[in-house]
């Protein structure tokens, strides 16, 4: 039976579950992975075992491609060099050309000479002459890739108020729209401070409770528990 492990991608330090067909698979080791830009390095985390993997979906679950040798450790530690003199280079011609974008991330394929330039910005931005610049340095084909502010806060992590790490960051493969609705609807705080994530956008985690009713908060028996949208909308129209 296959094993579910948590894999931290090392270039990216997302978590992310695998299933390991392998059972000398162990806590440490390097592994390799399928990506969207080809294989990926990866160093296992947490080993679940058969118990949890018996109660899981396993067959929904992608698998490691293999262990890692110390041939494919080499060949991404050059790979993440040579991404980190992409990314310094490209921030050096975006200050020379005086673009205004804001450089996230810089990733290159394995499948292919091809390499991804993820950046922000506050409107469309005209950088044919960088991209021009990225290809004549590297001789691979370029995409300039603009991302938005909830997607340069899962690249780059951090630890929100709760005092754990971005939940975007760790476990979320999907950024739904979150809504001041759902705040309301759990009877919080509506202090924009205590609502919103690192990105600035409302937190992620405001969507976890909101399709049960809202947080319960018990105060007095007497009390009504929760929040009755219905309710409370019919109170307002008297």
């Amino acid at each position: 039976m296959d094993n579910v492990i948590l894999v931290k991608i090392e270039n990216r330090n997302d978590l992310l579950h695998f299933r390991s067909p392998d059972v000398d698979v162990k806590l440490d080791d390097s592994v390799i992975i399928q990506s969207l830009t080809g294989e990926e390095l990866g160093k296992v985390v947490r080993h679940f075992g058969e118990t949890f993997s018996a109660h899981r979906s396993i067959p929904c679950i992608p698998a490691i491609l293999r262990k890692a040798t110390s041939k494919d450790i080499e060949v991404f530690a050059k790979k993440k060099r040579e991404e980190g003199r992409a990314f310094e280079y490209c921030q050096n011609r975006i200050k020379e050309r005086e673009i205004p974008i804001k450089l996230v991330r810089v990733t290159f394929f394995t499948t292919e000479k091809k390499a991804i330039f993820y950046f922000t910005s506050e409107g469309r931005i005209d950088f044919r002459d960088l991209v021009k610049d990225l290809a004549k340095k590297f001789r691979m084909r370029i995409e300039m890739r603009q991302i938005g502010i909830r997607d340069e806060a899962k690249m780059i992590g951090g630890v929100g108020i709760c005092g754990r790490q971005l939940c975007c960051k760790t476990f979320l493969n999907n950024l739904e729209p979150i809504t001041l609705q759902m705040a309301k609807k759990q009877n919080l705080n509506m202090n924009p401070i205590k609502i919103s994530g690192m990105c600035g956008r409302l937190m992620c985690c405001l969507s976890y409770e909101e399709t049960v009713g809202g947080r319960v908060v018990i105060e007095d028996p007497g009390e009504r528990v929760g929040y009755d949208e219905e309710e409370d909308l019919a109170e307002d129209k008297k």
